[in-house]
């Protein structure tokens, strides 16, 4: 389980135009992580248009908001065009980075248990480690959240 203080595990994955992110070149700056189940789905595109009315203000705080998924890059190309979405999008189809993570596992959906994609956000900070971890997160708002959390931590 992710915890605060913890260094956060690097990892590379590719973005939505096949470009690989890796998360140690972004030491330095903050980076939030958040983690969802499926591009252009309503509770996802909710949290994403979220986070890119926010990118202005995030990117001031000197954060990078990546969102990740299990989706194709191909997808996620489509999603952020579809939305403009301007937060960076990263493809986990083996469920690498989500495991280590902590936000893939069982959640239930219509009254069965089923392995997924739990909707949750890690705020890591300029030098790697694990700020603040939201493992269960409701969509709508949930940017505000990150926001506000950021803003505390720098203050």
């Amino acid at each position: 389980m992710i915890k605060p203080g913890d260094r956060a595990p690097d990892f590379t994955l590719k973005d939505s135009e096949g470009n690989p992110v890796k998360l140690s070149d972004m030491k330095g700056s903050w980076v939030v992580l958040y983690f969802y189940p499926r591009d252009a789905t309503p509770g996802c595109t909710t949290e994403a248009t979220q986070f890119t009315a926010y990118m202005k203000d995030f990117t001031k705080m000197g954060a990078e908001v990546l969102g990740v998924s299990a989706d194709s890059c191909d997808s996620h190309q489509r999603f952020m065009v579809k939305f403009d979405l301007k937060v960076k999008l990263l493809s986990d189809p083996q469920h690498k980075v989500l495991e280590r993570y902590s936000a893939w596992g069982s959640k239930k959906m219509a009254g069965k248990v089923l392995m997924g994609i739990n909707r949750s956000t890690v705020l890591i900070d300029p030098e790697g480690k694990v700020a603040h971890h939201w493992p269960k997160v409701k969509a709508d708002g949930h940017a505000a959240q990150v926001k506000a959390k950021l803003t505390e931590l720098q203050a």
